[in-house]
């Protein structure tokens, strides 16, 4: 284990630059910068004086100093001072000139301020600018705040949040309002002999207010709030992220009874795996908070909020009870929670009274209350844009389609012909799921691209959520996946690249049914897929040997090609309806769910007031051999 080296005092750096200073003024400075002196006789100097080697002379009552012809003015020769009066002349003769060949002694006080003063003042300056560059570069200050902890602190009220702010959450709230109620009323838990939870891990995807969650915890019990990063404890030296966990907790004492919140905890909680070459300072930072929180007394009123969208990474040691004793799951909202955070959000928001909420939230499933909150800003923008005097359901709609599937391109240059493609695919997918039941009913269909890269797409929108699904529906669904390349196969026999998005999909939803739903009989109620990172995507793995992992590849090839062929029969069935919804999306380019249900109602009451047809095989359709296929599967 490595073990910490002390921290060198303040005062150690200044005496340490006060020696340096020293050796430089009275080592350095004496033997590179000053004149050297030479002592000569008198002899000596009359010699050089006769060999006409001097250039100037300075005479002093004591002694005598010369400078020589075409020689370094840092030498100087130096004799004593003789009585000799015919010196001068002698010197007037040779035309020694009479000057200053000495440096003059300067000030004393001049001399201490541009040797001590002046050269202390630079070190401490330069010093300072790089430990706040360096300070920077690591997420703190300057060296005086090393070891500081660098979290925000809100005094009662000043988070500005409370419950009332916070929709979609109720299980989560009423977890946390007795945290609320402890700090307000501590008496009444101790009298029971009850121990409040010394901490809380709020746990869910992102966006889904978990920060907003702990400034909301602070707003209603009016106490101290700490707020800080998980990543701010790490730092390049051994050490500090230690002595800030330290530092944290020593301020959350003297203020208790106080909240401190620790933002994206597995930055610091990671498990330990104890190889050579981990991360030592991560490691010692989590033992410090390990041993602060068990070292604190609940019961002053300090309590220990966490937030973290990676649970599984997290260290067990971390995770027991006596140091995160609760773990709150902050979801993605509900429908019912989805429409009270639009409504949340839309009451700062000048809104048309015709806005229908429930709607939007059915519209927005799988959505996080960031999101949510993102809509409603850009319908706010498109009304101003617009110049409409209040945000209305169309504003928001399209902003909806806007974080879904991006901005429209209007610029997009499409030719007819594929642009007739697009229009057929779009309603091969609504078609096969009008024609199936247990399917979402179609909202809107268009043909216009938007900038994520979709040419066009059909949106469907259930009427009540589901929390689970049955084996056929998502075997309906797939086949309304696959309803845009039938069409393309049925009616230009041939295939394009538009259905690169509904091949993941599908491909995705059958291998779910295979690997971790149990909906085939091959492997029964087997897993042999593992989801990790859950709350961020989910990334898939397979635990299977080599030949399962065939099979399951080929169950899953299976399941997709039956759907394909379902959906390729619905539609050959129906193709009168594809030929006249297609040209009616062509013309419009974008229609409504209830425009495209009254058209294939009338489609289908005027089928049935027409008399039989032969099979569609026998009226020269574009693609017999697909119909011919069909017909025999």
């Amino acid at each position: 284990m490595t073990e910490n080296k002390p921290k060198r005092p303040l005062l150690y750096y200044y005496v340490m630059a006060i020696l340096i200073i020293l050796c430089i003024n009275t080592v350095i400075v004496p033997t590179f910068f000053s004149p050297k002196v030479h002592e000569i006789s008198y002899t000596t100097f009359l010699d050089m004086l006769n060999d006409n080697k001097l250039s100037k002379v300075e005479i002093t009552d004591k002694r005598m100093a010369a400078l020589v012809k075409d020689g370094d003015e840092q030498e100087i020769y130096v004799t004593g001072r003789i009585d000799d009066p015919d010196l001068v002349n002698r010197l007037m003769q040779a035309k020694v000139e009479f000057a200053q060949v000495v440096p003059k002694e300067p000030n004393p006080i001049v001399s201490f301020f541009t040797n001590w003063v002046l050269p202390i003042a630079i070190f401490f300056i330069l010093g300072q600018l790089f430990m706040r560059y360096m300070g920077g570069r690591m997420g703190g200050g300057n060296f005086m705040s090393f070891g500081k902890s660098n979290a925000k602190i809100y005094v009662e009220a000043q988070t500005g949040k409370s419950f009332a702010d916070v929709a979609g959450q109720d299980e989560a709230k009423e977890a946390l309002m007795e945290l609320v109620d402890f700090l307000h009323n501590p008496e009444r838990y101790k009298a029971m002999g009850a121990n409040m939870p010394k901490g809380a891990l709020l746990v869910g995807p992102p966006g889904t207010g978990k920060t907003l969650l702990a400034k909301a915890i602070a707003g209603e019990a009016k106490v101290p709030f700490f707020s800080i990063s998980g990543s701010e404890f790490v730092e390049m030296f051994v050490g500090m992220g230690a002595a800030r966990v330290r530092d944290l907790f020593k301020q959350a004492a003297e203020k208790a009874p106080c909240i401190v919140f620790i933002d994206e905890i597995d930055a610091i909680g990671k498990k330990r795996d104890g190889q050579l070459g981990g991360n030592d300072e991560r490691e010692q930072t989590l033992n410090q908070l390990l041993s602060e929180m068990d070292g604190f007394d609940g019961g002053k009123g300090v309590v220990i909020l966490a937030a973290t969208n990676r649970p599984e990474a997290l260290d067990k040691a971390l995770l027991r009870p006596g140091r995160f004793d609760r773990r709150i799951p902050v979801e993605l909202p509900d429908m019912r929670g989805r429409e009270a955070i639009l409504q949340v959000h839309g009451k700062d928001v000048k809104m048309d009274p015709s806005v229908d909420y429930n709607a939007l939230a059915r519209a927005t499933a799988g959505a996080s209350g960031a999101e949510l909150a993102n809509i409603i800003n850009e319908g706010a923008l498109r009304a101003v844009k617009l110049g409409h005097p209040a945000v209305q359901q169309a504003d928001l709609e399209e902003s909806i389609e806007v974080v879904i599937a991006g901005y429209q391109r209007k610029g997009a240059v499409i030719s007819p012909e594929e642009k007739k493609v697009i229009a057929y695919h779009e309603i091969g997918h609504a078609l096969v799921a009008a024609l199936q039941k247990n399917s979402a009913p179609v909202h809107k269909i268009t043909i216009i691209p938007r900038t994520n890269g979709a040419l066009g797409y059909t949106m469907q929108i259930a009427e009540n959520e589901s929390v689970l699904m049955k084996k056929e529906e998502l075997f309906n669904k797939i086949c309304t996946i696959c309803g845009g390349r039938s069409a393309e196969e049925l009616v230009f026999a041939s295939i394009t690249s538009g259905a690169a998005n509904d091949i993941e999909q599908a491909t995705k939803i059958a291998r779910s049914m295979v690997t971790r739903l149990g909906m085939t009989e091959e492997f029964d109620m087997m897993a042999t897929e593992v989801i990790s990172n859950v709350y961020l995507g989910g990334d898939a793995s397979l635990q299977c040997s080599d030949g399962t992992a065939q099979a399951i590849d080929a169950k899953v090839l299976s399941i997709i090609k039956s759907a394909h062929e379902k959906a390729r029969q619905l539609l050959a069935d129906n193709r009168d309806k594809l030929d006249k919804l297609a040209a009616y999306l062509l013309e419009k380019e974008t229609i409504t769910g209830e425009e495209f249900m009254r058209l294939l109602h009338a489609a289908q009451a005027e089928e049935e007031k027409a008399p039989s047809l032969p099979p569609l095989a026998q009226q020269g359709s574009p693609a017999p051999s697909l119909n011919a296929e069909a017909a025999q599967q």
